[in-house]
């Protein structure tokens, strides 16, 4: 099993470019499944997320092959298979993203409730419903959606769920209703970047959509989508973990090739724990002369806080001078890393939805393991400014997000490498 090492207490300093979003990724290659030719993305990130969605997508008739480091090639052949593969759905929340397409092109849709992280209950009732809305008959009854659609057809839709809008709901609607007839108006549309730029990848395929990064989507339906090229935005939480790295070891660094604008909720945290920034046309520059400040944040859907980035936030919070209040917005039990990190001396009290983080003592390194994705991420972070080793397990998690996480911080002065491959592979100090 591969394990990161990282010997802590090193200033990140440098610049590291930031890669394409993953979120952003997972529903437009689904979206292809519902476009006539070809589907070019460029700016897709080598991640074990994107391969299981490229491995889902060939198992429904969807050539996709990688033309170039970070382009990927999507061409739908077989538009008969609507049958989703278990072994495969089971392993990613994301691959909901392929209900929709699949209900509007193919009038029919099979596969099991989706896997992912374990971050509490995180039912798939909007997405449902509002295929049902549409107009579909779905029975998920039996830890599996079945649904069947000869046409979809526009109707009016909320994606409001107890903790906000849901994001993969309204991407899931968004897509259906694409190729539904007649108009489509999705009320309490979840307006993340990431949908937005599904958005915009479907109107370039020939959607009409109206009120893109707003909270109602009015959509006109179209008899059908080509083929086009898109270049994914910016992973805005692959950058703000960077950010936060810098922050918590007190370097300079530097993320580049980013939407500054999706960043303006996580640089204010970062500002009220006494971080400076110079922000350019895409770029932002972060760094830290005094003590970490203990404060209070609390995550919501965009633009609030995002909750990906809770667990690596208050990871640097453990070496703030005072208590800092942690509220959770969206995923109430999303607290899996705070075990660990007491692991490393953090003093973390966790209530119902919230945290309390009692810093002012050092970490020091430990053996810890990843549950989930960000959590990884947080406990990487927190390792690079403990004291002493630390040895992170679990980091199949942390590949199904970041691309080389460790290549990367390597190249920012991090002591870091990974070890248990076949062959210990060390990080690198520059990535090419």
């Amino acid at each position: 099993m591969e394990q990161i090492v990282v010997c802590g207490g090193r200033p990140l300093n440098g610049r590291v470019r930031i890669g394409g979003a993953k979120n952003a990724a997972l529903p437009i290659m689904a979206a292809s499944i519902m476009v006539r030719g070809a589907v070019l993305l460029h700016r897709v990130p080598r991640l074990s997320d994107v391969d299981m969605m490229a491995r889902i997508l060939r198992a429904l008739g969807v050539t996709v092959e990688w033309v170039g480091p970070d382009k990927l090639l999507l061409v739908p052949q077989d538009d008969g298979t609507t049958e989703a593969p278990a072994e495969l759905v089971r392993q990613m929340r994301g691959s909901i993203c392929v209900l929709g397409p699949l209900m509007a092109t193919r009038g029919r849709a099979a596969l099991p409730l989706p896997g992912g992280c374990v971050l509490g209950p995180r039912p798939v009732d909007l997405h449902v419903q509002a295929l049902r809305t549409l107009g579909a008959q779905i029975d998920d009854s039996r830890s599996r959606i079945e649904g069947h659609a000869p046409r979809l057809h526009g109707s009016r839709l909320n994606m409001a769920g107890p903790y906000g809008s849901s994001a993969l709901g309204t991407a899931n609607a968004l897509m259906a209703a694409a190729l539904a007839e007649g108009r489509t108006v999705i009320e309490y549309a979840a307006r993340e970047p990431e949908i937005q730029d599904l958005a915009r990848f479907l109107i370039a395929c020939g959607a009409r959509i109206q009120g893109v990064g707003t909270g109602v989507l009015t959509v006109d339906g179209v008899e059908h989508l080509t083929g086009t090229e898109h270049a994914l935005i910016p992973d805005r939480i692959e950058a703000g973990t960077f950010l936060a790295a810098g922050v918590a070891t007190g370097g300079c660094l530097t993320v580049d090739d980013v939407r500054v604008e999706h960043l303006t909720a996580i640089l204010n945290v970062l500002h009220a724990m006494g971080a400076s920034t110079e922000v350019g046309t895409d770029t932002v520059t972060i760094n830290r002369a005094g003590p970490i400040q203990p404060t209070d944040f609390v995550t919501g859907t965009y633009p609030g806080v995002p909750t990906d980035m809770q667990p690596q936030l208050g990871a640097v919070l453990c070496h703030a001078q005072g208590v800092s209040a942690v509220s959770e917005g969206v995923h109430p039990q999303r607290f899996t890393h705070v075990h660990e990190l007491t692991r490393m001396g953090a003093r973390i009290a966790v209530g119902e939805a919230y945290a309390e983080v009692y810093g002012g003592e050092r970490l020091h390194g430990a053996c810890v393991t990843a549950a989930d994705l960000r959590a990884g991420a947080a406990l990487v972070v927190a390792g690079l400014a403990a004291d002493g080793i630390s040895t992170v397990s679990g980091i199949d998690q942390i590949d199904r997000g970041y691309e080389e996480l460790d290549v990367k911080l390597a190249s920012l002065g991090a002591e870091i490498r990974r070890q248990g491959a076949a062959q210990d592979r060390p990080a690198v100090r520059k990535i090419a």
